[in-house]
């Protein structure tokens, strides 16, 4: 039986143990998955610890996707792109490989689960830090016709863009702009934590598409604040539970060599959210 587990803090909340042992019926695959706690300066010990016992491979959630790039031996391009990793592949060989499987779930969510198009669409993202960062370059990889990116602190938005500008077409908007001025936006995507903070930030002159999608990356039982302004503003509206099943399904990708058919348990990946404290 293969090992996995999710390394964080904190961990007790996390539903990818249900998840990925979905996974693994819906693959027939035999599978242990557990959770562990580790603070930052026991993060890379946890790892060492949890490959040396026998397992082949972790997730890695908050706070220590940053950390986690110098514990591997060596990168996938997803994770060098995204700048963080979250799935480390223990090889047979000893080698710790980090991948990023962050933007290909919200892809996916997006293209497989929400039948939303992302080529040719006008993207207007909230936030700069590590979660925006895990998820450009399977967007921009799309083609949309532009993505804006919108931060508090400007500066870091643009640090952003530039990082990213030979993607595809990016840039940041000014701190100061008048969104009553942009194109009807397509989507909407939430890459901060205000959500978790049951903040909403000021966007009531922002034009939407009539078909636009509201995607708030984080995800709770109930509606989130910023789920809720985007149905305020008549439109569709989610949060970010079907990018946690999608990114956890690529995961399992790397590990097990085989992709779970998430479709086909839509249903009881939803209940996993619906019965969870």
């Amino acid at each position: 039986m293969n090992r996995y587990t999710v390394i964080g803090q904190p961990i007790a909340h996390s539903l990818s143990p249900e998840i990925h042992a979905l996974f693994g019926e819906l693959t027939q695959r035999r599978i242990s998955y557990t959770r562990t706690e580790a603070s930052p300066e026991g993060f890379e010990e946890a790892v060492r610890a949890f490959q040396q016992a026998g397992g082949k491979g972790c997730n890695v959630t908050l706070p220590h996707k940053e950390r986690a790039l110098t514990v591997c031996d060596c990168l996938h391009a997803s994770a060098e792109i995204a700048g963080a990793v979250n799935t480390i592949h223990m090889q047979r060989d000893g080698r710790l490989v980090g991948y990023n499987t962050d933007g290909k779930g919200l892809v996916a969510d997006l293209s497989a689960g929400l039948q939303v198009p992302i080529e040719g669409r006008r993207i207007l993202m909230l936030g700069a830090g590590g979660a925006a960062r895990g998820v450009l370059g399977p967007l921009l990889e799309r083609a949309p016709a532009e993505i804006m990116l919108l931060n508090r602190t400007e500066e870091k938005a643009r640090a952003l863009a530039d990082r990213f500008t030979e993607f595809g077409s990016i840039h940041a908007l000014p701190c100061t702009a008048d969104l009553a001025d942009l194109t009807p936006v397509d989507i909407v995507i939430n890459a901060t934590s205000m959500s978790l903070q049951g903040e909403v930030p000021s966007l009531d002159e922002l034009t939407l598409d009539d078909d636009a999608l509201v995607y708030d990356m984080m995800y709770a039982r109930e509606d989130t604040p910023f789920v809720n302004w985007g149905k305020s503003r008549g439109v569709r509206a989610v949060h970010g539970y079907g990018m946690l099943v999608q990114q956890a399904a690529e995961s399992f990708f790397v590990w097990e060599g085989v992709r779970p058919k998430v479709r086909m348990a839509r249903k009881r990946f939803a209940a996993i959210l619906a019965n969870s404290h």
